[in-house]
C-alpha cells in the first residue's frame, strides 16, 4: 500500500473505534505515560486535543496540569505556511476552532513557545512502524515546525500517540520526515 492507502485504511479504522473503546484507550495511555520518568521529570509538554479519531490525551493532560506542568497546544502559524506555534493551555482557556475545526488556543490571549522550549511533544499520527516512522494528516505541519530542532541546543523528547491499531509494518520514510524517539499506544511504550 502506498502512503495514500494506508492513511486511508487507518484513518477508517480508527474512527470505527467506539466511544467506550476509545475512553479505554485514553485511560490506559494516561495511566501508562503518567507513570514514566521521562513524563515525571517533563516540566513543558506539547500535547494536542484529538480529532478524527485520533487517541484522545485529555486525561493526560488533566493529570500534568493538576501536577502543575505547562501544557502547550498547537496553533496553526498564521503566516508561515504548514507549521505550528505552540501556546499554553490552562484549564477554563477559550479555545477556538481553526480551519480544519480543531481547537487550538487564541493566539493573541497565551504565551507562545518554541518547539525547542518544550521537553516533550506528544504529537498525533495516522499509522507508525516500529522504527518510529509515522504518517500523519498529509500537511507536514509537525516535520516542517521540527525540522530545524536537531540544531538548537535542547531537543524535546518526540512521541507519537496512537491505538494500536493503527500500527503497519514498514512506513517508506521521506527525506523530510521527523523520526519519533518513541511511540506509545494504549497497550504499549515503543523505543525507536
Amino acid at each position: 500500500m502506498n502512503t495514500g492507502e494506508i492513511r486511508k485504511t487507518i484513518r477508517r479504522k480508527r474512527r470505527a473505534l467506539t466511544t467506550a473503546q476509545q475512553q479505554s484507550a485514553s485511560e490506559n495511555l494516561a495511566s501508562l505515560i503518567s507513570q514514566q520518568s521521562f513524563f515525571l521529570r517533563a516540566k513543558r509538554i506539547g500535547i494536542y486535543i484529538a480529532n478524527d479519531g485520533e487517541i484522545d490525551p485529555s486525561l493526560l493532560m488533566g493529570i500534568a496540569l493538576r501536577a502543575t506542568k505547562a501544557c502547550f497546544l498547537p496553533i496553526i502559524h498564521p503566516l508561515q505556511l504548514n507549521r505550528l506555534y505552540f501556546g499554553q493551555y490552562q484549564d477554563g482557556d477559550q479555545l477556538k476552532a481553526n480551519r480544519f475545526g480543531i481547537l487550538e488556543p487564541q493566539i493573541s490571549a497565551t504565551s507562545i513557545a518554541p518547539a525547542w522550549s518544550l521537553d516533550l511533544i506528544f504529537m498525533p499520527l495516522v499509522a507508525f512502524d516500529r522504527s518510529g516512522s509515522r504518517i500523519g494528516m498529509g500537511g507536514g505541519f509537525y516535520d516542517r515546525t521540527l525540522a530545524n530542532y536537531a540544531s538548537q541546543p535542547r531537543k524535546p523528547k518526540l512521541i507519537g500517540l496512537a491505538h494500536g491499531c493503527q500500527e503497519v509494518k514498514s512506513i517508506s520514510q521521506q527525506s523530510w520526515d521527523i523520526p519519533l524517539d518513541q511511540i506509545i499506544t494504549d497497550l504499549e511504550i515503543i523505543s525507536t
